[in-house]
């Protein structure tokens, strides 16, 4: 059984659930691949927020991630609380004007992204967990571009989709951009199939 998890955290107001669902979502469409996903939030505005999507080539029937091979941090806060907790060689990606790397578990790879500046330079400071799935999508290398796609077509409303899709293509874009070379050929080759 082929098990992948995913903790994705940050600031409740960062759309870090809607983040997580659109993770989970792309996964599902993919044959021979389940996933699901859990949430746990802070009552109050602007605390912590964590997401959990747990990903199998079998059925998930315990959902409860406990060391995250990716961890997706939005915030300080919610790197330091679940950055100890990442599976040793795991991967990282943060948002990189929020998050200040302090010591890596061995072998854990760190990649990082403005996406709050990019997000603002798409006109939009709500799209920053777009861009961050776009990254995502680029740097984890799961998935194909198209599975997130259509996974950010299906969940945000239609008055926003341009503004969604191109939040999500400028992502992708940064991070093929600032991946080593040798890296991307390791992903082209990774790449899960949509159904």
């Amino acid at each position: 059984m082929q098990l992948t998890e995913i903790r994705v955290a940050g600031f409740a107001e960062q759309g870090v659930i809607l983040l997580a669902k659109m993770i989970a979502k792309a996964i599902s469409g993919v044959k021979g691949y389940h996933a699901i996903m859990t949430q746990d939030f802070n009552q109050d505005f602007g605390g912590l927020c964590s997401t959990q999507v747990v990903v199998s080539d079998q059925p998930v029937y315990y959902h409860h991630v406990s060391n995250p091979d990716i961890l997706v941090a939005m915030s300080q806060e919610a790197y330091d609380m679940f950055f100890p907790e990442l599976r040793p060689g795991g991967l990282v990606i943060i948002e990189e004007e929020l998050v200040r790397v302090t010591g890596t578990p061995e072998g854990a790879r760190v990649y990082g992204i403005p996406a709050m500046r990019l997000a603002e330079e798409a006109s939009n400071r709500a799209v920053l967990n777009i861009v961050m799935l776009g990254f995502f999508g680029a740097v984890a290398g799961v998935l194909q571009r198209e599975s997130l796609r259509k996974s950010v077509e299906n969940s945000v409303p239609s008055a926003s989709l341009d503004l969604n899709l191109k939040a999500f293509d400028q992502g992708y874009d940064y991070g093929l951009q600032h991946l080593p070379p040798r890296l991307l050929k390791v992903l082209a080759f990774n790449f899960v199939q949509p159904k």
